[in-house]
């Protein structure tokens, strides 16, 4: 067997394995450590590693989701308390998570990383909340939720005769459908587009909220494919951010996700898979078009977020999704997605490649 095909680094670095939690509506009845520990226990017992064994541990999660600060330092309970691990933590979606485990590994002082995400919306309102992630100064005072301005960049669509609204509920339509073969898929099978939330976009067109829980675990070179059959190899990965401004940005595109996918090498060789963070069904119009995706390619063949989209944690499930699809041989190359803030205003992208057949 070969390594990955255009590998650009100094080390090889693979997914070689995922878990995720099954996504629900509400977990009244379960803390965050209760969430994350069988989550955790999973994808190590995927790989046969223990806890002490691996060489880095890096967590996304959101204080203001649950309302205190450090809160991540709770879930290190699911970790263990011994022996002492190096670990960090980003306020972020575990995506990038796995961005900062990924350089360390490249650095060398890893070979082995631990990446857990979870976010619990369900105690409060998610639309309130996000609306902290604004311009403190101009657009934050006007409280303007994620599905107003998600409206918004619909709209901007509409208008531009890029989509329409019966494109966009065949989005939404798909997207359920394919969450149908995703037993951790919060909404699944056929889901009735629903009243408006606000105009063009209707409830089909909008995430579930909900609270749920990714982990993966990376390594490096031989030490990958001793622990996987078939290793996801992350050959490319880049993020990048759009101006904090709405007005400042054309809102039916995405410069900053095709700028990360030709720093990753998306556009190097075509893909078969594609996992896209788009929690709104106007977003993927948006993604396909940055990313350059035709009809031949599989998106979000797991539901994506309209199917669950569980806070700080959606992001890095693309990239799990993708890279379980290349474990089990039904993809050769894919691109995964993330993104954070209001209308795809930051982005991450990863291109993943298992070892030719």
């Amino acid at each position: 067997m070969t390594g990955p095909r255009t590998s650009r680094y100094a080390r090889d670095v693979a997914v070689v394995a995922f878990a995720q939690s099954d996504h629900l509506r509400r977990t009244d009845e379960l803390s965050e450590v209760e969430m994350v520990m069988p989550v955790l226990h999973q994808v190590l017992a995927a790989t046969g590693l223990k806890a002490g064994e691996i060489g880095f541990t890096c967590s996304g999660s959101s204080d203001y989701l649950a309302g205190r600060a450090f809160s991540f330092t709770m879930t290190l309970d699911g970790v263990g308390a011994w022996p002492p691990i190096s670990e960090s933590h980003v306020e972020m979606d575990g995506a990038w998570a796995l961005y900062e485990a990924w350089v360390k590994i490249q650095t060398g002082e890893a070979d082995t990383a631990l990446v857990y995400s979870y976010g619990k919306s369900s105690p409060g309102s998610v639309r309130d909340v996000l609306t902290r992630q604004l311009d403190p100064y101009y657009l934050a005072p006007l409280w303007p939720d994620s599905v107003a301005l998600a409206a918004l960049q619909a709209q901007a669509l509409i208008d531009a005769g890029e989509t329409d609204e019966p494109a966009l509920a065949a989005i939404a339509a798909r997207s359920r459908a394919d969450a149908g073969a995703n037993p951790h898929a919060q909404l699944r099978g056929a889901v009735p587009h629903g009243d408006y939330q606000v105009r063009p976009l209707r409830t089909g067109d909008c995430p579930p909220v909900g609270d749920g829980v990714a982990a993966v675990v990376l390594a490096a070179g031989d030490l990958a494919r001793q622990l996987c059959e078939r290793p996801a190899w992350i050959t490319g990965i880049d993020h990048r951010i759009e101006a904090h401004g709405l007005g400042l940005r054309d809102l039916t595109d995405s410069p900053s996700t095709r700028t990360a996918a030709e720093h990753a090498g998306l556009f190097d060789a075509p893909v078969d898979t594609a996992e896209l963070h788009a929690p709104f069904s106007s977003q993927e119009v948006v993604l396909r078009k940055a990313l350059g995706l035709g009809d031949a390619v599989a998106v979000n063949p797991s539901g994506g977020a309209l199917a669950a989209n569980p806070m700080m944690a959606a992001g890095l499930i693309r990239i799990g999704e993708a890279a379980a699809r290349i474990h089990r041989g039904a993809s050769d190359r894919a691109v995964a997605h993330a993104t954070s803030g209001p209308c795809l205003q930051q982005n991450l992208v990863a291109v993943l490649e298992g070892d030719a057949r």
